[in-house]
């Protein structure tokens, strides 16, 4: 089966309810999903909108980006993780990259009407491929931010000032240079539970590392995943474990890996599964080096053997 051109995959997947999607950093991410049954304002076409009332997505696909597909074994022995990251070089993101807090004026690209009046502020938190935004018509809230223009948000001593905003609850407005997720939903008290749907996370320590994206991800150097795209997972699972699993949702990814999966990785997982139809309990024959991002493909192609095959 013929893989189609990556816009019309974003189309497909923003138009599906099951389907989630990131924007931002290592230590800063936003991400957009929504309910089966929520009402959303979906426009599929050349720049690809959706929008709720707990959060908004957009994305205007462009010939340079590159997807990169990826899988992961999660913790559960059952189990494992894909996404398509959404990939620019470094050099040519341009974000703002600021380092302190900065007014932008009003967020006159925001997706819904009623949000473009509100003033948007810049995090400064030194991101090169991401601006990390709060929105905002509160006038409490927009003075908050205009006393502290300038001002740095990362830690130690960012930390007060951080968290003095989120108090507000503000929108988060993480964008990239090819799309935005916008999140309305109230930012939780401290050790409060993170909601379902829309939400930020903004991590001080995480952030310190300077990583563009976790190092278990398979990003081929000299690229950032801006936005990540999380494709229905085919595994269905509950408190006492997995509880069903999706051929057709199994099938549409592996379509997806195949096509923009790192292709040393595609061909690792390839021999790994045809040691297993040939009996090998474990694959010694696989090409090397077998690396960290290799034994995690052995282990997604053992675990995807259980739950097509029932081994």
């Amino acid at each position: 089966m013929t893989v189609p051109p990556l816009a019309a995959i974003l189309r497909r997947y923003a138009s599906d309810s099951e389907a989630a999607w990131s924007c931002g950093s290592f230590g800063a991410v936003a991400e957009f999903m929504r309910g089966a049954d929520e009402p959303a304002d979906i426009i599929a076409e050349d720049v690809i909108t959706v929008a709720t009332a707990r959060g908004a997505l957009r994305i205007a696909p462009s010939a340079d980006i590159r997807p990169i597909a990826y899988e992961l074994p999660r913790q559960h022995p059952d189990t494992w993780h894909h996404g398509l990251a959404l990939c620019l070089p470094l050099d040519e993101c341009r974000p703002g990259g600021r380092s302190s807090l900065t007014e932008l004026g009003p967020d006159t690209a925001a997706v819904r009407p009623q949000d473009r009046t509100a003033i948007r502020f810049d995090l400064g938190l030194g991101i090169a491929h991401a601006d990390i935004c709060v929105r905002t018509t509160d006038p409490d809230a927009v003075a908050l931010l205009r006393r502290n223009l300038g001002a740095s948000l990362l830690p130690p001593d960012g930390l007060p000032l951080l968290r003095e905003i989120a108090a507000f609850s503000p929108h988060r407005v993480f964008a990239c240079r090819f799309g935005r997720v916008e999140v309305f939903q109230p930012i939780p008290r401290p050790g409060g539970k993170t909601p379902d749907g829309p939400h930020t996370h903004i991590l001080p320590k995480l952030l310190g590392s300077r990583r563009t994206h976790a190092a278990t991800l398979p990003i081929p150097a000299g690229l950032v995943p801006c936005m990540t795209l999380f494709p229905p997972s085919p595994i269905a699972a509950g408190h006492d474990g997995i509880t069903g699993f999706d051929e057709k949702r199994h099938e549409a990814f592996q379509l997806l890996w195949a096509r923009y999966g790192i292709p040393e990785l595609v061909q690792q997982k390839a021999a790994a599964a045809d040691a297993l139809r040939a009996g090998t309990r474990l694959p010694d024959d696989l090409p090397p080096p077998l690396d960290r991002a290799g034994r995690a493909v052995v282990e997604v192609a053992r675990r995807q053997w259980r739950q097509t095959r029932g081994a």
